[in-house]
């Protein structure tokens, strides 16, 4: 099941992300490769194989993924008060 994003971690992830876009995607790109570099060779492989703009593609993806991360941490710290 994937976690709840609030609305208070999408104001703070568009926050960062939007204070310098194509950095912030540059830094994502970096991250995944180290982090999870199956994802983000799939991200690649999708924009580049779209009709759509590949940075446009990408920048999505790693959206997604980092409102996904952040909302799973997010819910651990949770979890793990509750116990």
């Amino acid at each position: 099941m994937l976690p709840i994003i609030t609305e208070e971690i999408a104001a703070v992830a568009f926050s960062e992300i939007f204070k310098d876009m194509p950095a912030w995607r540059k830094q994502m790109i970096h991250y995944l490769k180290e982090e999870n570099p199956e994802i983000n060779t799939a991200i690649i492989e999708a924009a580049n194989n779209s009709d759509l703009d590949p940075k446009a593609v990408a920048l999505g993806a790693y959206m997604t993924y980092k409102l996904l991360e952040t909302a799973m941490s997010e819910n651990e710290k949770l979890m793990n008060f509750a116990e």
